[in-house]
């Protein structure tokens, strides 16, 4: 019990000299920074000197300070989703905007979420992985089980019933986050509050223009929300960051380095593909990644594309000049749709795979265009049946007439794969909104070219 406190003192006495440097005026990203290397520290000093008892013991209280941050930006994700993308509408000129806005994100998304399938498919193949080398243990043996059981629920599931699962039979029960699908229903909902304020707005001016002021002062008052918790991301980002790394089993790592080597290739690959794509519209991709590495630096500790939401939001908005209205949808579909890593890089991975197996040749272009555009399609599904890169297996795999197994023998790698893949997901979701932005002309150019070191840093805690 002595070494857990002593490990305790040390961590407070880390975020203490993270709060001390923050006073000095240092931007989110230099604090982000130092929280980061803290953590990798912290955690790396934690495996070489302890037990697993030990380290576990630790991070059960290491995590109260990186799950609580986790929930706070969980908890503003829904009303910040609300108000803004209501917000964003009732100030459109006309509908027509709003269908450009959405089309355009939702195009982006979708095309991205299609090269980062052949990509998978093209590093797989490169590496030469195959299923049969994977050895099966009893964790994986139980994983398997639960996926073969999972299977069932979502192979039922058909695309029009998935869009029909975006439309909200209770937007209030959507906004306790119960379904799945629930920040695309209350996206939907805050859709149609919108133009219901438009019309009101054009039949009856003024009690429209009171209606937008409440508007205003709701999403003035959620945004300093979301500021007082964004103060908290230095702090957040180093919890996560040494649970990562000091929860990490180097063993395990050793057995499946090809897949996890294969892995973090193919996503730098689509980062790559990223950067591509902006430089074609115009957009210097060096100050993007710059401006945007906070964001995903957080969406890589934290797993989570929904708790980034706030985050990617605020970047695009306040770094990236994208409008509010863009930069809310591209962040709250990108969170549920079209996730380049997730539903794209990994199930096209787990097919070329097993392919070898059943006497499939991954090269042959009638079963690969299939597999691209199933996993685009599906890509849609991910959001119906909860979200996630092994969800997105269990609906992929059993259309390509592959079993579901392969899934649970990565399941030892899976955490450290998973933040990767999170941080292109918010990635994709902030190349979408930048992207659409510079197309539709409305990208605050002043904002996109000031440089780092000019944005106000933000307060210290206390």
């Amino acid at each position: 019990m002595l070494i857990v406190l002593f490990n305790l003192a040390v961590f407070l006495l880390l975020m203490l000299l993270l709060g001390k440097l923050s006073r000095r005026g240092q931007s989110l990203s230099r604090q982000v920074l130092t929280g980061l290397l803290f953590g990798v520290a912290a955690g790396f000093i934690m495996q070489t000197l302890y037990d697993t008892n030990t380290i576990a013991r630790t991070l059960e209280w290491v995590n109260v300070v990186g799950s609580g941050y986790v929930r706070l930006l969980q908890m503003i994700v829904i009303p910040l989703v609300l108000v803004s993308i209501l917000g964003a509408v009732s100030r459109l000129h006309n509908a027509t905007s709003l269908g450009k806005i959405s089309v355009l994100t939702l195009g982006v998304l979708l095309f991205t979420t299609a090269i980062s399938a052949l990509v998978g498919v093209f590093v797989t193949h490169t590496a030469g992985l195959n299923a049969a080398d994977l050895v099966q243990g009893a964790r994986e043996l139980a994983r398997a089980e639960q996926l073969e059981a999972q299977v069932a629920s979502v192979a039922n599931l058909s695309v029009p019933q998935l869009l029909v699962s975006f439309i909200p039979r209770n937007p209030f029960a959507d906004m306790t986050g119960a379904s799945p699908t629930a920040i695309i229903g209350v996206v939907v909902f805050a859709v149609f509050l919108g133009l219901a304020t438009l019309s009101l707005l054009k039949d009856e001016p003024e009690l429209g223009r009171r209606v937008i002021g409440g508007i205003e002062a709701l999403q003035a008052l959620v945004m300093r929300l979301v500021r007082l918790v964004m103060k908290l991301t230095p702090y957040g980002v180093m919890a996560l960051m040494t649970k990562v790394i000091a929860g990490s089993n180097l063993q395990d790592v050793v057995s499946l380095g090809g897949f996890l080597l294969a892995s973090y290739v193919a996503i730098a690959i689509m980062f790559a593909v990223h950067g591509l794509l902006l430089t074609f519209v115009g957009v210097n991709a060096k100050r993007f990644f710059t401006k945007v590495w906070p964001v995903l630096a957080f969406a890589f500790t934290s797993r989570s594309s929904a708790a980034t939401i706030p985050l990617n939001v605020q970047a695009q908005t306040r770094k990236l000049g994208v409008p509010e209205s863009i930069a809310n949808f591209s962040a709250s579909f990108g969170a549920t749709i079209g996730q380049n890593g997730c539903a794209g890089i990994y199930p096209a991975m787990l097919a070329v795979m097993i392919a070898p197996t059943m006497g499939i040749d991954v090269l042959d272009p009638l079963w690969l265009a299939t597999l691209v555009g199933v996993i685009t399609l599906a890509s849609f599904g991910v959001a119906g049946v909860g979200g996630g890169a092994t969800f997105a297996a269990l609906i992929v795999l059993p259309i390509m007439g592959m079993p579901v197994a392969l899934a649970a023998l990565l399941i030892s790698i899976e955490p450290l794969i998973d933040m990767a893949r999170t941080a292109l997901n918010v990635n994709g979701a902030m190349t979408a909104g930048t992207i659409s932005s510079k197309l539709l002309g409305q990208t605050d150019e002043a904002v996109f070219n000031r440089d780092e070191e000019t944005d106000t840093a933000v307060p210290a805690i206390g």
